[in-house]
C-alpha cells in the first residue's frame, strides 16, 4: 500500500507539474509587439524591415514556442515617446503583449522599458543607441542587443583620433541618443589626446543642414563628427558635400552609419566614411546565408538593427521553450545564462546589467572601384572583441550590476 501511495504521489506531481508547465504560457499564446518607425527618420534602418525580420524568426521557429502559437503585433511609434508609452499600455493591458520588440530611438525605448519593467514584459531593444539603456536607466526585463553610443565610440572616435583626427566638431541631434553619442565620442577623444572644439545641436528630424555645416566649417575642427542618425546623418552627408568640406581638409566621423545610409547615398558621396557595425551581411557564409533570405523577402540586405531584432527573437523563443515560461524575469534569467552565438552574436553574452556584448566591426566604405557587386560597400578594418567594446561593468552605474 505504502508504495501504491508513493507511485500514486509520483505520478500527481508529475501530471499537476505538466500542468503548471502547460499554465506558465500566459493566455496560451506567446504574444510579441513590434514597435518601430515604420514611416519617418529611422525607417529605412528599421522599420518594415525590423518587421520582416520578426516575422523570419517567427517562421524559423515554427510559428510556435513551447507547443503554444506565436502572434506578433506592429505599430508606428512615429519616433514619439508619448505614441510609444501608450501603444505599450494598450497593448499590455488590453492585448496582453509578453515581449516589446525593436524601439528605434532611445527616447521611446525608455518610455517603454519603464512600462515593461512595472509589468514584468520583456523588452528587447535593437534600434535605440543610448548608453542609458544598460546604465544608469537599466532595468531587470531589458536586453540591450545590437549597439550603443558607448561601442561607436570605441571604434569610431577612438580610430578617428588614432589617424590625426585630434581636433573635434559635433552636429548632434537634440535629444537623448544625440546627447549621449556626443558625450560618450567625446570622452574617447579626450582620453585618446584629442579636444572638442564646439559643438551645434540640430532639431529632430532635421532637413536642412546649411547652417549647422558652416558652423561646423567654419570651427577649423580636423573632425566633424556626426551625433545623428538615419535620414539626419545622410542630409548631413549631402550637405557637407555639397560644401565641399572632405576636399577642405577637414573628415566626416559617421558615429552611427548604417548600411542602408551608404546605400541612399552611394558609394561616390560615401566613399572613405569610417564607421562602426554590429553586424556586415557579407562577413562570412553564416552572414550571407540568413542575409540572402532576407534579401530575397525585402529586396534589400538588412542592416545590423534588423539583425539584431531577428538574433534577439531566436534567442527569446528558446528561452521560453527552456522554461516553458513566458513570465518576463523568468525568461530574462534563461536568456542571461547562456551564451548567444549565431551568425549575428560572436561570442556572446548578455550581462547582469542587460547588456548583449559580442564583437564588433571597424569598417570603411569602399571607393566604387572597389565594389565588385551591389550592396558590397564596406572594408572591414578590424574586430573589436565584446569586451572591448562595450562600457565596462567596473564602470556600470547599473543599480543589477553585482560589484565586488
Amino acid at each position: 500500500m505504502r508504495h501504491f501511495r508513493t507511485v500514486l504521489s509520483t505520478a500527481v506531481a508529475a501530471a499537476l507539474g505538466s500542468a503548471l508547465a502547460q499554465a506558465a504560457i500566459s493566455d496560451d499564446v506567446i504574444k510579441i509587439g513590434v514597435l518601430t518607425d515604420m514611416s519617418g527618420t529611422y525607417s529605412d534602418l528599421a522599420g518594415p524591415g525590423v518587421v520582416a525580420a520578426a516575422e523570419m524568426a517567427i517562421a524559423d521557429a515554427g510559428g510556435k514556442v513551447a507547443g503554444k502559437p506565436i502572434v506578433m503585433l506592429k505599430a508606428d511609434h512615429q519616433n514619439k515617446a508619448d505614441i510609444a508609452a501608450n501603444k505599450a499600455r494598450e497593448w499590455n493591458d488590453v492585448e496582453k503583449v509578453d515581449a516589446y520588440v525593436d524601439l528605434v530611438t532611445t527616447s521611446t525605448a525608455l518610455a517603454v522599458m519603464e512600462i515593461a519593467k512595472n509589468a514584468n514584459k520583456v523588452v528587447l531593444v535593437s534600434g535605440a543607441g543610448s548608453s542609458r539603456i544598460t546604465n544608469e536607466d537599466c532595468n531587470p526585463v531589458t536586453v540591450h542587443w545590437t549597439y550603443d553610443t558607448y561601442a561607436m565610440a570605441k571604434g569610431t572616435g577612438s580610430a578617428m583620433v588614432k589617424e590625426g583626427g585630434k581636433t573635434w566638431f559635433f552636429l548632434t541631434a537634440d535629444y537623448a541618443f544625440g546627447q549621449n553619442l556626443q558625450k560618450d565620442v567625446s570622452a574617447v577623444v579626450e582620453a585618446s589626446g584629442g579636444k572638442v572644439l564646439g559643438a551645434v545641436k540640430h532639431p529632430f528630424p532635421a532637413s536642412d543642414f546649411s547652417s549647422f555645416i558652416l558652423q561646423a566649417q567654419a570651427s577649423g575642427a580636423q573632425v566633424i563628427g556626426l551625433a545623428n542618425a538615419g535620414a539626419d546623418t545622410t542630409n548631413a552627408i549631402k550637405a557637407a558635400n555639397e560644401f565641399g568640406i572632405v576636399a577642405g581638409g577637414q573628415k566626416l566621423a559617421g558615429l552611427l552609419v548604417f548600411i542602408s545610409d551608404v546605400h541612399s547615398l552611394g558609394l561616390p558621396v560615401a566613399q572613405g566614411l569610417t564607421l562602426t557595425t554590429g553586424f556586415y551581411w557579407d562577413y562570412d557564409d553564416q552572414t550571407r546565408a540568413w542575409s540572402k533570405r532576407f534579401f530575397e523577402k525585402t529586396g534589400k540586405m538588412p542592416t545590423m538593427v534588423q539583425a539584431g531584432v531577428y538574433s534577439s527573437l531566436m534567442h527569446y523563443f528558446k528561452a521560453i521553450e527552456a522554461t516553458g515560461s513566458d513570465d518576463g524575469p523568468t525568461v530574462i534569467k534563461q536568456m542571461k545564462s547562456g551564451p548567444v552565438e549565431d551568425f549575428f552574436s560572436r561570442h556572446g553574452k548578455i550581462r547582469d546589467d542587460g547588456r548583449l556584448v559580442h564583437d564588433m566591426f571597424l569598417a570603411e566604405v569602399k571607393k566604387p572601384s572597389e565594389s565588385k557587386a551591389p550592396w558590397d560597400y564596406y572594408k572591414i578594418l578590424r574586430v573589436i572583441p565584446g569586451d572591448e567594446a562595450y562600457l565596462p561593468l567596473s564602470e556600470s552605474k547599473c543599480p543589477l550590476v553585482r560589484k565586488s
